[in-house]
């Protein structure tokens, strides 16, 4: 009686076992797109009290109970002088960092729940990034920069060339397509960096810095282009030092010292 009884209890384990990972594949089916979800009626971005903490020694508080709402459309500039948590905040609202508490959604998800796979699926889908250094490959063309984009994010391979073609047409680069990024100037090859971001049609577009390295009329071009992108629905973060540059965006938040606050 006693062997058959522990049998029973191995017999039991078994399946409890297997149901629980029925269970996980289900709630896993079930759970929202892990590429979010275009027509989610509500915010496209949610943050509740996050913060991040780097430990130390010292340790480092880069973001102090921050609570954000995006809706779609909005044009946001995050405006902070260096080390008052702006690239924390950028890889948070990229899904390159996880907050330390908190709670992050995205079109309705709560990324806590995601694992890396997961928030690596959406980020492709989802987001588009524009940094300060463009981050063009020299050895690629126009062409094959914005391509690249389209393979990280899964594009049907028979559909990529024509939506990279199409996002460069969008930023008047058309003409560009088979040159080197060495023989553009900056402001060219920052245009070539937002066809880049846009090709995969995001969301979210954040931008690091993206007038950081072009002169004063470059920089006007890029702007007008991201109200453009703006205007036709694209949500966009840009984060930036400089006041003269927020001017661009519809609303404008400061971060200091970790902390968040609305500018008039």
């Amino acid at each position: 009686m006693i062997l058959e009884n522990a049998e029973d209890r191995r017999v039991r384990s078994r399946a409890r076992a297997r149901a629980a990972k029925r269970a996980r594949e289900q709630r896993r089916t079930e759970r929202p797109t892990t590429v979010g979800d275009p027509d989610f009626a509500g915010p496209i971005v949610e943050l509740a009290d996050v913060t991040r903490l780097f430990p130390g020694p010292p340790a480092v508080q880069a973001l102090r109970g921050v609570d954000l709402v995006l809706e779609r459309g909005d044009f946001l500039a995050i405006v902070g002088p260096s080390g008052s948590g702006k690239s924390t905040m950028l890889n948070t609202l990229g899904l390159l960092d996880r907050p330390s508490s908190g709670a992050f959604r995205f079109e309705g998800i709560d990324t806590s729940e995601l694992t890396e796979d997961e928030r690596a699926a959406l980020r492709g889908r989802a987001l588009g990034f524009v940094f300060q250094s463009f981050h063009l490959m020299p050895t690629r063309s126009v062409l094959e920069n914005v391509m690249l984009a389209t393979v990280y994010a899964g594009v049907d391979p028979n559909d990529r060339e024509r939506l990279a073609r199409e996002a460069l047409d969008r930023v008047g680069l058309a003409h560009r397509v088979g040159f080197s990024p060495a023989t553009l100037s900056g402001g060219e090859r920052q245009r070539v960096a937002v066809a880049r971001a846009v090709s995969t049609s995001p969301r979210l577009l954040l931008a690091d810095e993206p007038t950081g390295n072009l002169d004063r009329e470059n920089s006007e071009a890029v702007l007008r282009l991201f109200s453009e992108l703006g205007a036709d629905g694209l949500t966009i973060v840009m984060i930036t030092h400089d006041s003269a540059v927020a001017d661009a965006a519809r609303r404008r938040v400061r971060i200091s010292d970790g902390r968040l606050s609305e500018l008039a």
